[in-house]
């Protein structure tokens, strides 16, 4: 950018006086603030998908769960009932779809936890605000 120029403004446009300058300042910053405040909403778009699709995971898992031991349960108790008693494979089948139901529970929860930490976004705005804060507060000293 030439010197003759202001964040792309003609030189006839250039903040020549004090209020000019703040002005401009507080235009800038306005602009800054909205963009930050988008780019959050689009990083808390992205977390909210993740977090669906999480949900999705134990939903899925709960569904298993359901269906899979119903049918499972019979199948295998029956099928172990040929050389354990039939209390033993029950417990062994019931043992394995609880195992199953808890790791596709903590992959879900784990996808979940990803989802919903705070965007970095959010830091950034805070610390723009700040960074604003002072330089008015400095330039207000001089």
């Amino acid at each position: 950018m030439s010197q003759d120029t202001m964040n792309g403004a003609p030189p006839q446009d250039r903040p020549t006086s004090l209020g000019g300058l703040v002005e401009h300042l507080s235009e800038q910053a306005t602009r800054l603030v909205r963009a930050e405040i988008a780019l959050a909403r689009a990083e808390l778009t992205d977390k909210a998908k993740k977090s669906g699709i999480g949900a999705g995971l134990l939903i899925g898992a709960l569904v298993v769960l359901l269906y899979g031991v119903g049918v499972l349960l019979l199948a295998a108790v029956y099928g172990l009932g040929t050389v354990w008693p039939l209390w033993l494979a029950a417990l062994a089948v019931g043992g394995f779809l609880v195992l199953v139901t808890l790791i596709l529970a903590l992959i879900g929860a784990a996808l979940l936890k990803k989802g919903t930490r705070k965007p970095d976004s959010v830091q950034r705005i805070k610390d723009d605000v700040t960074t604003i804060r002072t330089g008015l507060q400095e330039g207000l000293h001089r």
